[in-house]
């Protein structure tokens, strides 16, 4: 089942609320620092906050943090944590809809409450479907950003499978951002103008840094991450789209382990791989992808970009963004070449 997520924004939450989701998240924060020192953390229960501390705290936080660090220790052997947000799994944090309102209630210090979150129009669709039974809502997450508090709401759905047969290949490079082929059509989205824009905001960037103005920098930064999240959701949605209407029934994208090696040069790699978000579009078009019922594999990209169709592959087979075949001639766009063979799967899957 596909999963995305919501960020709401709490709706003007008082002083008193700001403070009492400060406090929550500094008690929950040296609470799982404890808990990762405790000797018997995986035998652990909510009691075990008794250990902790005399204040009191929600159990559906106690349980839900006891969770998280088990896992956290399992897996990544964290020594500490800087923040560990307040979360609430399904059966605690609840949604209504009070006429043109959305709110969310959970549990804090002093009871559980009930605030009204700002919802956009596509994130309404969404909670009407939870609110329906439409969608399942997982472990939800409180935190804060830019002095702003927000939910992070988890949501998982059924979609119907696509019945399309065809198979599309994604190319992400340089000069192309991103390049579509399904069987003979293909979409292409240039990346020369992006490029132009993040050199743009790079040169505000040092003479800003000359005037020592780091505040500015770090508006300039944030305003730049959003056009270019922005941008991704455009190039995304059109790349699913076209799937859609062309009855693709599985997308196959390229692995992008090592994509910001590929550059052939430093200056190359700096304007354009190390500076573009190939892993969100990456992410964007796969849960775009899985909420229309298309499948989505990920392949080696080893020797895509050298290979013809006939078979023959030699790396002077590409020469910048064309392709000719040294052994038959077949002559074609680089990129488009790279997503026909991704499409193809040559160099197989990645597991």
């Amino acid at each position: 089942m596909p999963t995305i997520t919501l960020k709401l924004e709490l709706y003007k939450p008082t002083k008193f609320k700001q403070d009492m989701y400060e406090r929550m998240t500094q008690i929950n924060t040296k609470f799982a620092n404890w808990l990762l020192l405790h000797p018997d953390v995986n035998k652990a229960t909510s009691k075990v906050f008794k250990e902790f501390s005399d204040e009191k705290f929600p159990s559906a936080i106690i349980n839900q943090t006891i969770r998280d660090v088990k896992s956290q220790k399992k897996h990544q052997q964290s020594r500490a944590f800087r923040k560990m947000w307040c979360s609430f799994n399904n059966q605690n944090l609840k949604i209504e809809k009070n006429g043109d309102f959305y709110t969310v209630s959970f549990p804090t210090l002093e009871k559980r409450i009930g605030v009204p979150v700002v919802a956009r129009s596509y994130q309404q669709q969404w909670l009407d479907r939870i609110i329906g039974g439409m969608a399942k809502q997982g472990t939800a997450k409180l935190y804060k950003k830019k002095r702003k508090w927000f939910i992070a709401l988890p949501i998982t759905f059924d979609v119907e499978a696509s019945q399309g047969e065809k198979v599309m290949g994604i190319d992400l490079g340089l000069r192309y951002l991103a390049v579509a082929s399904i069987g003979t059509k293909s979409l292409f989205f240039k990346g020369n103008q992006c490029a132009y824009i993040r050199r743009r905001y790079a040169a505000k960037r040092r003479k800003l840094g000359k005037a020592k103005k780091l505040n500015a920098i770090r508006k300039l930064k944030d305003k730049e991450a959003r056009w270019m999240k922005d941008h991704n959701h455009k190039i995304s949605r059109q790349i699913v789209n076209f799937a859609v209407s062309n009855g693709v029934g599985l997308i196959r994208m390229e692995d992008l382990t090592d994509i910001r090696n590929r550059a052939k040069s430093k200056k190359e790699a700096g304007r354009n791989l190390h500076s573009w978000a190939f892993y969100q579009l990456k992410e964007m078009i796969r849960y775009k992808a899985e909420m229309a019922g298309i499948r989505v594999e990920i392949v080696n990209p080893e020797y895509t970009s050298q290979t013809c169709r006939c078979g023959h592959r030699e790396k002077a087979n590409r020469n910048g963004i064309r392709f000719k075949c040294k052994q038959c001639g077949y002559t074609i766009h680089a990129d488009l070449n790279g997503a026909i063979n991704i499409a193809k799967a040559i160099s197989g899957l990645v597991a």
